[in-house]
C-alpha cells in the first residue's frame, strides 16, 4: 500500500467533519476527507434537512385555515404525501450537493469509503469496492456521528433484528465495523426510529411515539397537522424537560389542540411487533396499560457512533457519552481530534460545525475562531417552535442567583406584527444576573430565527444598558425583543 500525506484527515463528512475540513483547507493545509457513503452526514440525510422539509410542508397544510380570516378564499384542500416526500427528497439532494460543492470549492480531496485510524498518523482507506490504500497526516479528526439510541426495555425478540441495539459501549465488547447505513426499504418494520421513520412510503394510519424530546415532539407536529392520530409517551414528568418550563407547557396545549394525545410520567416496558402494528405495554402510577397502533416510532435520543476496535487499538479515552476531548477537540492521544456528536453532549449540526471550524483555525489559523459549549443555542421545530440559548429561569435560580436574578418578558399578544401575521401565541423571556445577558427562550412563529440575535449578545456578554440601546424596527416580530 502507498502512502499519501496530508496535513489533516477527516473521517466523517456530516457538518462537524465538513467544516473542519473546509476550514482547514481554506487556510492553506492540505485536506483529506473519507466518507463512508453520503456526504453531510445525519443531519442532511436522516436529520435536520429531512425533517425541517416534511414540518414545512404540513405547516403550510395547517395554516390553509387562518386565511379566511385574511379575506381569502382557498376552496377544497388537501395534501399530496409523495409530493410531500419528494419535495423532501430534493431538499436532502441540494443540501448533498452543497457539502460536496463547498469541500471541492475549498481543495478538500474527497474519499468514498471506510476510514479507520491504524496509528496515530495514518488512517487505512478502503474504497467500495475494497481497494485501498494508507493516508498519513500530521492530524486526524474523528467525526463519525451518532445513531437512534434505543432503550433497553426494546431488546426483545418482538423487536425487528435491524433495530436492536448494537453493542455495549465497553473496553471488552469491541464491534469491528462502524454500523451499516439502514438501506431503503419498501415494507420496514412496524417498530420505526427516527432514521426508518423517513422511508415509509405512505402516512401511517396512527403512531405511538415513545419519547417527548426534540425528535418526538417535532415527528408529532408533522403527523398531527397532516391528520395521523399520535400519541407520545415520556418517561419524564413533563415534554422537553430541559427547557423553559413555561415553553414546553405552551407547545403542550398546541399539542393537545392540534390532536396528539400525551401520557407523562409513563414507563414503557414492553414494545411487541404483531401482524397489523405494535401494542406497547406500559406503566403510570402503578397502572399498566395497552396502547396499540400501526407504528411505534421510536424518539429516544441519540448516541455517539463508536468504532470500538480502533478507539481500544489506539487507546483512546471514550465511554458510552462519547469520544473525551479537552477544550481544543483534541483526544488524550496527541494528533487525534475529534468533533460533532462523537463526542457526546448536545447533539445538534451547529454545535459540530463550531467545533471544527474552531479545531482548524487553532491548527492552521490564526486561533481567532473559538467554541463555547455554553453559548450554543437550540430550537425545537415544533408549531410553534422553541428557541433557547444560555439559561432557563430554573437553571439560574439554581446556581444560587435567587435574588439577583432579574427576568424581562414579552407576549406576542402585545406584537403588531405578530398579530397582523396571525403567528399565534408565544413569548420571549430574557434572563440577567446582575444585569448581564445569561440566557434567553424565544417560543412561537419566527424563534429559530430570532433567537440569533441574542445568542449574538449572550456571546459578546451583553448587559441591560446595552440591550436597552437596541434599536429594532417596526414593525417586526423583533420588536418582542426591546426591553
Amino acid at each position: 500500500m502507498s502512502a499519501e500525506i496530508f496535513d489533516m484527515i477527516v473521517i466523517g463528512g456530516g457538518p462537524g467533519g465538513h467544516a473542519a475540513a473546509e476550514e482547514a483547507a481554506r487556510s492553506g493545509a492540505r485536506v483529506c476527507i473519507v466518507e463512508r457513503a453520503q456526504w453531510g452526514g445525519t443531519c442532511t440525510h436522516r436529520g435536520c434537512v429531512p425533517t425541517k422539509a416534511l414540518l414545512t410542508c404540513s405547516r403550510h397544510f395547517a395554516e390553509l385555515k387562518k386565511l379566511n380570516r385574511l379575506g381569502i378564499t382557498t376552496g377544497e384542500t388537501g395534501y399530496d404525501f409523495n409530493a410531500i416526500r419528494r419535495h423532501r427528497d430534493q431538499m436532502v439532494r441540494i443540501a448533498a450537493l452543497g457539502v460536496e460543492k463547498s469541500l471541492k470549492d475549498a481543495g478538500v480531496e474527497m474519499k468514498v469509503g471506510e476510514g479507520k485510524i491504524v496509528s496515530p498518523g495514518e488512517v487505512a482507506w478502503t474504497d467500495p469496492v475494497g481497494q485501498g490504500e494508507v493516508l498519513t497526516a500530521r492530524h486526524i479528526v474523528i467525526a463519525w456521528g451518532s445513531e437512534p439510541a434505543l432503550p433497553s426495555f426494546l431488546m426483545t425478540p418482538h423487536l425487528s433484528p435491524s433495530l436492536q441495539p448494537s453493542a455495549p459501549y465497553s473496553q471488552a465488547a469491541a464491534i469491528t465495523t462502524l454500523p451499516a447505513v439502514p438501506a431503503p426499504q419498501h415494507t420496514p418494520a412496524r417498530s420505526l426510529t427516527s432514521d426508518t421513520f423517513l422511508q415509509l412510503t405512505t402516512l401511517p394510519k396512527n403512531v405511538v411515539i415513545i419519547g417527548g424530546s426534540v425528535i418526538g415532539v417535532e415527528f408529532a407536529t408533522f403527523l398531527a397537522e397532516l391528520g395521523v392520530p399520535v400519541q407520545i409517551v415520556e418517561i419524564l414528568p413533563a415534554l422537553l424537560p430541559y427547557e423553559e418550563e413555561e415553553a414546553a407547557a405552551m407547545l403542550l396545549k398546541e399539542l393537545n389542540r392540534i390532536g396528539v394525545k400525551v401520557l407523562t410520567a409513563t414507563k414503557v416496558e414492553v414494545v411487541r411487533e404483531e401482524p397489523e402494528g405494535v401494542c406497547i405495554i406500559a406503566g403510570k402510577d402503578g397502572q399498566r396499560m395497552e396502547l396499540t397502533a400501526e407504528y411505534a416510532l421510536l424518539c429516544t435520543g441519540r448516541r455517539p457512533r463508536l468504532d470500538e476496535e480502533s478507539l481500544i487499538n489506539m487507546g483512546i479515552q471514550y465511554d458510552r457519552r462519547g469520544v473525551a476531548t479537552d477544550e481544543m477537540q483534541q483526544t488524550n492521544i496527541a494528533g487525534i481530534y475529534a468533533v460533532g456528536d462523537v463526542t457526546g453532549g448536545i447533539m445538534l449540526a451547529h454545535r459540530a460545525m463550531q467545533q471544527g471550524r474552531a479545531l482548524a483555525s487553532h491548527l492552521f489559523g490564526d486561533r481567532s475562531v473559538v467554541y463555547r459549549e455554553d453559548i450554543v443555542p437550540s430550537v425545537t421545530y415544533s408549531h410553534p417552535p422553541i428557541a433557547r440559548v444560555g439559561l432557563t429561569e430554573l437553571q439560574a435560580r439554581e446556581k444560587g442567583w435567587s435574588v439577583e436574578v432579574e427576568i424581562v418578558r414579552s407576549d406576542y399578544g402585545a406584537n403588531i406584527m405578530a398579530r397582523t401575521e396571525l403567528a399565534g401565541q408565544g413569548f420571549a423571556k430574557l434572563i440577567f444576573h446582575k444585569s448581564k445577558l445569561v440566557g434567553a427562550t424565544i417560543v412561537g412563529a419566527g424563534a429559530p430565527d430570532l433567537i440569533a440575535s441574542l445568542s449574538l449578545a449572550l456571546t459578546t456578554g451583553a448587559d441591560l444598558k446595552i440591550l436597552k440601546s437596541w434599536i429594532i424596527p417596526h414593525p417586526t416580530l423583533s420588536e418582542g425583543l426591546k426591553l
